[in-house]
């Protein structure tokens, strides 16, 4: 079994519930995707997180850090650094050393005391950065955080999510000219 099929696998077994749900979107559906019961996990973080290095380095994204709209995509990018951390720590001596990947959040407002931040972490203006989302489904996160990080000078590479519902958010961030890339979408878990 390949890491994508466990995570299929994880994702059927852990987050998707099937009844009558609407969405934060307002949209009705047969079925939820609650990720976080999958990227919350010990045991699936290290998966997810190896899975979407690939995906970044096929797309050719190198980004400085990776982060998104609090809380969806906050274990997403933290998976994602830590698996990059790891994979640097492996890398022969001979080799050149990989760029250091952070993670930053996205605050839905920023803070009313101390710094005022809306973007927490390690993020510096005018970095590279990926958007992270852990479901896209109307686009409406990921186009929130990308407006956060353009106001403060970030060059957004792309957006990466664990899945896509296939409800036109991909459509609409990649007409906005942001490219997109997934693990997994709703069809290929079989919703």
């Amino acid at each position: 079994m390949t890491d994508l099929e466990r995570l299929r696998d994880l994702l059927l077994a852990r987050s998707v519930t099937r009844g009558d749900f609407t969405l934060s979107s307002g949209r009705k559906s047969t079925f939820y995707i609650d990720a976080r019961r999958t990227t919350m996990s010990g045991e699936d973080l290290a998966l997810i997180g190896s899975l979407a290095l690939e995906r970044l380095a096929a797309r050719g994204w190198v980004p400085r850090a990776v982060g998104g709209l609090t809380l969806g995509a906050d274990p997403v990018a933290y998976a994602i650094a830590a698996a990059a951390r790891s994979r640097s720590a492996r890398t022969p001596t001979p080799a050149p050393p990989a760029p250091p990947l952070d993670a930053f959040t996205i605050r839905k407002q920023a803070k009313t005391h101390g710094t005022g931040r809306r973007i927490e972490g390690c993020f510096e203006a005018g970095q590279s950065v990926v958007v992270v989302e852990d479901v896209i489904t109307t686009g409406g996160s990921a186009q929130e955080a990308i407006a956060a990080l353009s106001a403060e000078g970030a060059k957004i590479l792309g957006v990466f999510a664990v899945v896509d519902r296939g409800e036109g958010g991909r459509e609409v961030l990649e007409r906005a000219g942001h490219p997109v890339e997934t693990l997994l979408t709703a069809a290929q878990l079989g919703l």
